[in-house]
């Protein structure tokens, strides 16, 4: 199983309103992904952090994944949050079953 997880900086890092959506239209939209798993969304609790919104989700493969960046789901949650709300992100995949070889994931 994969676990992608992305963090965010936010145009407005005080925009409370904006911040508040972005994380319920996360769980909102990902969730209606067929390979999506599970969905997290939240906000930082540091102030001072440069990263202010983090998502994740859970796959079961590597081709999963990919097929995940390509849903329309996907790419609407990007255009109408992402896009206009940030300006940098990083993102990571975990393997969560170390035991596994990923070459048949």
């Amino acid at each position: 199983m994969i676990h992608h997880v992305i963090y965010l900086q936010l145009n407005d890092p005080k925009g409370t309103e904006v911040l508040e959506e972005m994380v319920r239209a996360a769980r909102t939209w990902l969730l209606k992904i067929p390979e999506v798993l599970s969905v997290r969304s939240g906000r930082n609790l540091d102030p001072e952090s440069q990263w202010h919104f983090f998502y994740s989700y859970e796959v079961d493969s590597m081709e999963k994944l990919s097929l995940v960046g390509e849903d329309p789901f996907h790419l609407k949650f990007i255009q109408q949050f992402v896009k206009p709300h940030t300006h940098n992100q990083f993102e990571m995949s975990f393997e969560l079953d170390p035991s596994r070889d990923l070459k048949y994931s």
